[in-house]
């Protein structure tokens, strides 16, 4: 008889008898492999694009393990989005997973350690709550996951054993975050191979910026991707403005916004991109609102801005602001017509050729305009723009008006500044163009009329030869058609 496992204190331990008992009488696993995963047809010109960058190192992506929500409760599982890219695997697959690109003379091999299933007569199909089959369900064979993802695929158990490999002769880089005991285990590696700390700490960083940067343009895969987690998206919006009357009923309105928007991108993608802000009346001037306890009122505008994350993880993020009786104030139309002729500035400013900072800089002299067009600008409009000595108009808009959108919902965060808020837009490229206007409820400047209104529309843009194509324009952004669009779904 095997050895028992240690087991918690909230399980009994597990009889001779149940041992001899639990293997028996079950079907056999299915003989057939998996088709591969959609992205398995791309992921592979992925590593060799990133391996060319590192030609003679070992290139470690783990996927990173469980984040502890509480006591033995953990948050649900992402993959790191670098080992998402480059494996092809999306949704919760596969915690504790590591992808290897190993140097060889014809090139890097793409090895995935992970933990494969277990045979039925082994304590970890019943006793094991992180991977047994009976606590998390059927996981795939070695032969399986090589078939799902076309990569070779080894054990866990034989890792370790991997990266010792030559470790005195190859430099191993790892991505740092992403699993910080594998990142323990790799640095006493390095440090036993006699290679300095901060030599490694360099190495660690070159391959977090590449990665990011690897991600800025956008493959035919991951472009339709985005397309898909666009029209979901757009599918979830329709719903919330149909419930727009209940959650004003029931009270505490925004979680019911953020309910109805959650259960759409879970049954349509994988979950939310990130955490939705429902933003009522003035707490729309609160930038990152996601606390969603507030109430909607009758004559207040919503701000939602909410993406859904398809299977593969590419996420949209999309803010429309609403009014949630369906019709727009005369100021709240003021402040949202502003709004939308600087995105429009800032969507005709985003095409190929021109800088990335070049849709901040069309999208905010517009609303600078509005503001000294209203008397709030101390300044004139050249003096508010001037980024040594002005400033002003960054009262009421103080964040930038895109980044880039992909797998992660601020993508390719890393990159460098040459490369990201001075670089160049290329076709393939995929940003958000969202500019703002913010009066807070107490700020004293601004007219009485006009105070806790917040506006805020974003759409995700794909770069493209001719200039761009809006991803998210299914849902409408004049506020006529939005009034409209509005009515259909509030009808009874």
């Amino acid at each position: 008889m095997a050895e028992q496992p240690k087991l918690p204190n909230r399980q009994s331990p597990f009889s001779e008898p149940f041992q001899a008992f639990i293997p028996q009488g079950w079907a056999p696993y299915a003989a057939d492999l998996p088709q591969p995963l959609p992205a398995t047809e791309f992921a592979p010109a992925r590593r060799a694009a990133l391996a060319e960058l590192f030609g003679d190192d070992r290139v470690v992506i783990p996927a990173g393990d469980f984040k502890v929500r509480s006591n033995d409760t953990d948050y649900r599982f992402r993959p790191h989005s670098a080992f998402a890219h480059l494996s092809g695997l999306g949704t919760d697959r596969e915690p504790d997973a590591v992808l290897v690109l190993e140097p060889t003379d014809a090139g890097h091999e793409p090895t995935l350690y992970f933990k494969p299933r277990a045979e039925r007569t082994e304590a970890e199909f019943y006793a094991d709550a992180r991977y047994g089959e009976m606590w998390v369900g059927q996981r795939e064979s070695l032969a399986e996951m090589a078939a799902l993802t076309g990569l070779s695929c080894a054990p866990i158990s034989a890792l370790d054993a991997a990266l010792s490999k030559n470790a005195d002769a190859v430099r191993i880089r790892v991505v740092r975050e992403a699993d910080l005991g594998l990142t323990s285990r790799i640095d006493e590696v390095r440090v036993e191979a006699a290679r300095e700390r901060g030599s490694f700490l360099a190495d660690d960083d070159a391959l977090a910026v590449a990665l990011s940067e690897h991600r800025l343009i956008k493959d035919s895969f991951e472009i339709e991707q985005m397309r898909l987690a666009c029209e979901k998206t757009a599918v979830g919006f329709e719903a919330v403005v149909a419930s727009l009357p209940e959650a004003v009923r029931r009270g505490r309105g925004e979680r019911w916004v953020e309910g109805v928007f959650g259960l759409y991108a879970r049954h349509a993608g994988n979950a939310v991109g990130y955490d939705t802000i429902a933003a009522g009346g003035d707490h729309a001037n609160t930038l990152h609102w996601i606390r969603n306890d507030g109430e909607l009122r009758d004559g207040d505008l919503l701000l939602l801005d909410a993406g859904v994350e398809v299977d593969t993880l590419y996420t949209a993020d999309i803010t429309r602001t609403l009014p949630v009786n369906g019709r727009f104030s005369p100021a709240q139309r003021q402040v949202y017509e502003a709004v939308l002729a600087a995105q429009r500035a800032g969507l005709a400013a985003a095409i190929p050729g021109a800088r990335f900072s070049d849709v901040h800089a069309a999208a905010i002299r517009v609303v600078a305009e509005h503001l000294a067009a209203w008397g709030l600008l101390p300044v004139s409009v050249e003096e508010s723009l001037d980024p040594t000595t002005g400033g002003h108009h960054r009262r009421w808009m103080v964040h930038g008006t895109s980044h880039h959108l992909g797998i992660d919902v601020h993508d390719c965060a890393q990159a460098r500044q040459e490369h990201y808020r001075e670089g160049v837009l290329r076709p393939g490229m995929v940003i958000t163009v969202e500019p703002g206007i913010y009066f807070k409820a107490t700020d004293l400047l601004v007219p009485e009329e006009l105070r806790g209104i917040g506006v805020r529309i974003e759409d995700d843009v794909l770069i493209t030869e001719a200039g761009n194509e809006i991803l998210s324009d299914q849902l409408p952004r004049d506020p006529d058609a939005v009034e409209a669009w509005m009515a259909k779904l509030l009808q009874p």
